[in-house]
């Protein structure tokens, strides 16, 4: 299985937060941010949840572990529900 985010498109929806900015309210690097974002990097548990609760969003409408991942068709589903 693999983890598929939807940081971006809840990060640009939540006030247009640039990476830096997020980074900065969650305490870690722009980099890290960018790193999760294309699936490079897996944030840890403590860091998924500040992401999270930044965006006031549950965690799992922000990551979810998919089988065969499309992440795409997950992204619109979230985005969908967000009506964003």
């Amino acid at each position: 299985m693999k983890l598929v985010n939807n940081l971006k498109l809840l990060r640009e929806n939540n006030g247009g937060l640039s990476q830096g900015q997020l980074a900065e309210m969650v305490g870690c690097s722009r980099q890290t941010i960018i790193s999760i974002e294309k699936g490079c990097k897996n944030p840890s548990v403590e860091l998924a949840l500040k992401i999270a609760h930044t965006l006031n969003t549950p965690l799992d409408g922000l990551f979810a572990l998919e089988e065969g991942a499309d992440k795409d068709r997950f992204c619109k589903r979230i985005a969908d529900f967000f009506g964003i």
